[in-house]
């Protein structure tokens, strides 16, 4: 036994290092695919961290005051896999088996819900980093409001090379360093290797000399990857800094203890031969056969945390003994704080006019003091988007519970923060910006839908409306592509009451949906009375008729401040003795889901039909025959005037019904 190669491991711990090395070469070699040389070198980590210093629990794996982990590089998951099945997760070794497969717990990637211990989806470099500034973020300010006695845990994230590279972790450890965000540790794990070679190649940064920039506290390991004393004490010393976050900087070797594959590219994601195995396997001493497991080492790990699990008894106690406090904890993290409303924000006045963004601010003002859970922010645009909580501080170290968060200019990372607070449980938040600018954000977006988080993304200043700013900051193909998103439920009020009603469904659903709440820049008319009773009774739904009449001719659908130029144009057909119908989508996704009865009822497809939309017409064929829109960028101009150009007016609405029913004629 090379007892060497992990100085200060137990005979345990050695044991366990040896199993996830064999197991990180093993399952991508079964699989033909994926990342063995990082999780190899990085096992001794894991088992130190999982086994000395992270505060988790196999027996409760949902224990809300755990410690989070996650696997930023997410390549190198079959490190977590490793980790959960040997310290006694309900992950077996036929599981890490099914490494790669279909419908397996063993993903490529980690997904969170698909395997024990993964607590946010991972794989696009550098976005666990943001997603751990989000949790901590999440456990400070329920710290705050509850006690330490009730919350008190730590995030634990393990980075790459590509990570540091990626702008999403310079924009997310900026403002973690504002913030002064302690009980947030990053492993850096710089094994100075990439896919297309060495690091240098393209990267000549002093992590220690930014992240210090930053406001973090710096420890520095160097070459002691794999010695389990030097590692825990890098880890107490991040713990002992309690005002900042902390990197710990490791100088590992990928694949290591490799002859062959150590400190090559190949070793990043090439499956190991079985030579290669074989020889690692004879340098570790376990077996040369493949899923190698003793039956014995979970049960061994699990009792070697005894204190933990006395920890999470002891923390089950107190939440007992706060009484009425520790049953409205546990109710907030098990609906992140879902709103409880009593009372109802005042409706706007029919026929007045006012940009759906206002309607926003007023939401928050009459729901945040009803949502428990409620966290706000933005980009750098509070003012303009809506989004200030009535009476809230503004989130720092001296203030550690402010549930208003300024991001700064960092929208992907604001993304991705949200979906850490999300996934951390005990928070809905809302984060918002300027629609074009969700470009910026568009990965942490997809990744937010893809796990399913419930943030609510609030994006202003939605079409071409935006004006004099130019083609720069129009957003014109931005809905498409968001509802081209699965999972995304990308939401147009058609007026500011309707976004009252939509805001209020997000913060009282108790699983809300990850949501994309487009509003508008420019006033738009409130609905008469009949038109909002309809509203009322169907907006939720995704679509309903505005407008009905049994008689009509022709429909016309819109979004948002298109609605009310359909309704325009209605009036002027009307007058003309033409009789049509006019039906708002606010959400797609939302009205595809109804049943076909409902969808045929409000569609009506038996007569012709037009959309009217200030944006892109792809994907408008699957509602309506015809689509009037903008295909092409917009221009610098009063926003009334670029409507006028882009022909978005019901003056052209009434020209195409008029021209289709004279060719049907």
């Amino acid at each position: 036994m090379t007892d060497d190669l992990y100085p200060g491991a137990s005979e345990l711990e050695g044991r366990v290092i040896r199993e996830i090395v064999a197991v990180a070469m093993d399952a991508p070699a079964k699989a033909k695919s994926g990342h063995s040389g990082t999780a190899m070198a990085l096992a001794p980590l894991g088992v130190m961290l999982w086994g000395r210093v992270m505060r988790h629990d196999p027996t409760d794996p949902n224990w809300s005051d755990r410690d989070r982990f996650i696997m930023s590089c997410g390549h190198a998951c079959i490190l977590q896999y490793g980790l959960a099945h040997e310290f006694g997760y309900d992950l077996s070794v036929e599981d890490l088996k099914e490494f790669r497969q279909a419908h397996s717990k063993t993903p490529g990637h980690p997904e969170r819900g698909d395997t024990p211990t993964v607590e946010v989806t991972t794989g696009p470099l550098g976005q666990g980093i943001a997603n751990g500034v989000g949790m901590a973020l999440a456990e400070r300010i329920l710290r705050a409001d509850y006690g330490e006695e009730l919350v008190s845990h730590r995030t634990w994230v393990i980075a790459g090379d590509g990570c540091l590279e990626e702008g999403v972790s310079h924009e997310a450890a900026s403002l973690a360093g504002s913030l002064g965000l302690d009980r947030l540790t990053i492993f850096y794990d710089d094994n100075h290797i990439t896919i297309d070679g060495p690091t240098e190649l393209a990267l000549h940064d002093d992590p220690a000399e930014r992240f210090a920039a930053y406001g973090w506290h710096v420890v520095v390991v160097g070459e002691r990857a794999n010695d389990l004393d030097v590692l825990e004490d890098a880890t107490r010393a991040a713990i002992a800094e309690t005002n900042r976050p902390t990197i710990v900087i490791i100088r590992s070797h990928i694949a290591f203890p490799s002859p062959t594959m150590m400190d090559t590219k190949e070793a990043h994601g090439t499956p190991f031969s079985a030579d290669a195995i074989t020889t690692v396997k004879k340098i570790l001493g376990v077996p040369d056969r493949a899923f190698v497991s003793d039956p014995e080492i979970p049960g061994e790990l699990i009792q070697s945390l005894h204190a933990r699990r006395e920890d999470r008894v002891a923390w089950g106690a107190r939440v007992t003994a706060a009484g009425a406090r520790g049953v409205q904890l546990l109710e907030q993290l098990d609906t992140n704080g879902v709103a409880r409303i009593t009372t109802k924000a005042q409706a706007f006045a029919p026929g007045s006019m006012v940009a759906t963004r206002k309607a926003m601010q007023r939401a928050m003002d009459v729901y945040a003091p009803q949502t428990p859970g409620l966290t706000a922010g933005s980009a750098d645009l509070t003012d303009n988007t809506g989004v200030i909580l009535p009476g809230a501080q503004a989130q720092n170290a001296l203030v550690p519970g402010g549930r208003q968060i300024h991001y700064g200019i960092r929208e992907l990372a604001m993304t991705a923060i949200l979906v850490g607070q999300a996934h951390h449980g005990g928070l809905r938040p809302a984060g918002s910006t300027f629609f074009v600018f969700s470009d910026y954000a568009r990965p942490a977006v997809r990744l937010a839908a893809l796990s399913h988080a419930g943030a609510l993304l609030v994006y202003t200043h939605d079409s071409v409306g935006v004006g004099q700013d130019g083609p720069t900051h129009e957003p014109v193909e931005h809905l498409m592509a968001l509802r081209a998103m699965p999972n995304l439920h990308v939401v147009r009020p058609s007026d500011a009451n309707e976004t009252l009603d939509l805001v209020e469904e997000f913060l009282s659903a108790k699983v809300p949906h990850t949501t994309a709440l487009v509003l508008t820049r420019q006033d738009v008319r409130v609905f008469s009375e009949d038109e909002a009773a309809a509203s009322a009774k169907g907006a939720r739904r995704g679509g309903y008729v505005v407008r009905e009449n049994d008689v009509a001719v022709f429909t016309l659908v819109s979004t948002g401040s298109e609605v009310s130029l359909c309704l325009q144009a209605a009036d002027e057909l009307a007058a003309k003795g033409i009789v049509t119908r006019v039906v708002a989508l606010p959400c797609w996704k939302c009205f595809d889901a109804q049943p076909l009865e409902y969808r045929d009822q409000v569609l009506r497809r038996s007569i012709p039909s037009v959309s009217l939309e200030a944006g892109a017409t792809l994907g408008w064929a699957n509602y309506v025959d015809d689509s009037l829109g903008i295909n092409s960028f917009g221009m610098s101009a009063p926003g009334d005037v670029v409507f006028d150009y882009f022909k978005i007016v019901p003056a052209s609405v009434v020209a195409h019904v008029e021209r289709v029913l004279s060719e049907r004629k």
